[in-house]
């Protein structure tokens, strides 16, 4: 495990490693990845093995620019051109009909490809530098805290042959947005920091939320994901107080009342704020080993959704609780 400045030479060497077919921590502005040459499915197999991560489960492919789209799709029909002219680079993953060279590896088997251009300067000097795509899933465990700093990374592996670029905390904190453009109507299959009434207001036509029978599977579905180690609970504000105890490590809204003995986090309340925190704010708590971790509920509004996407799918029943704390 190396951690790394973003200097001119180890971007140049993080390339030339992702060449090679090795894996290269990459900062982006949602959270850190784990890149690895797209096409190279000997390293994607090391990507998954690495992270514990379900063969079937697709990876989203980062790409330097929009041109390169064409090389990734077999229909990049107008839908997509008009979202990547007004949202890309950015926290936005498109959804398309794979080309012919796209491993099945990287889509899960499915004929559909997860494309993304990220904003970030060290990952978009990297793909700029690699010159082609990289599939770049959370750098974590699979199923745990996506991690938002390259410490973060490095916590996850400690022991693993990995270099990792470190480019700072993620100022969006949040796994991109992902929108389904495979079939007739848009689809939001992952809500993120791109708002649907962003895409409604691109696209000219109603975007639907949520997975429709023939959507593809997409990174973040599963029912339980971004789970801290410790079993967690989300409660209303009304329940938070009669719910914790000094063996409790609490998330919230506030700050912690007179005389609470336990680890406290109180994050910002606004969406984006919050957002940004979020990651970090599980895994500080996640570390006091508490005997539970206690959120509580954000609004219940559109602006929220990405958050209460993924704090429902942290506190979602888990029975593998114990392993995962260990692995």
């Amino acid at each position: 495990m190396r951690l790394l400045a973003p200097t001119p030479e180890n971007l140049a060497l993080a390339a030339e490693r992702l060449r090679a077919g090795g894996l290269v921590g990459l900062p982006t502005e949602t959270v850190y990845g784990l890149a690895a040459n797209a096409l190279d499915e000997a390293a994607i197999s090391r990507v998954f093995a690495l992270k514990g991560r379900p063969k079937d489960h697709p990876l989203i492919v980062h790409l330097a620019s929009a041109g390169q789209l064409s090389q990734w799709s077999a229909a990049v029909d107008e839908r997509a051109v008009r979202l990547a002219e007004a949202l890309w680079p950015g926290p936005l993953t498109i959804v398309l009909r794979k080309a012919r060279a796209v491993p099945d590896a990287v889509t899960g088997g499915q004929p559909t490809v997860a494309l993304r251009v990220p904003a970030h300067p060290v990952a978009r000097a990297v793909l700029e530098l690699f010159g082609g795509g990289l599939a770049a899933p959370s750098a974590n465990r699979f199923g745990r805290v996506s991690p938002t700093t390259a410490a973060h990374v490095a916590s996850e592996f400690p022991d693993a042959d990995l270099m990792v670029l470190d480019g700072g905390a993620s100022v969006v904190g949040l796994e991109s947005t992902i929108i389904d453009l495979s079939g007739s109507t848009p689809r939001v299959l992952r809500p993120g920091d791109v708002a649907r009434d962003q895409l409604e207001e691109v696209l000219g036509e109603a975007v639907a939320i949520g997975h429709g029978a023939a959507a593809p599977r997409v990174p973040g579905s599963l029912p339980s994901h971004y789970a801290p180690g410790a079993p967690t609970f989300l409660v209303a504000i009304n329940e938070l107080l009669t719910t914790v105890d000094e063996k409790s490590a609490v998330l919230a809204l506030r700050p912690a009342p007179a005389g609470f003995a336990g680890a406290w986090v109180q994050l910002p309340a606004d969406p984006r704020g919050y957002g940004a925190g979020l990651y970090t704010a599980l895994r500080q708590l996640d570390a006091e080993s508490p005997a539970r971790l206690v959120i509580e509920r954000v609004p219940d509004d559109a602006n929220w959704l990405a958050v209460r996407d993924r704090l429902e799918r942290a506190s979602a029943p888990r029975p593998d609780a114990v392993a995962r704390r260990s692995a």
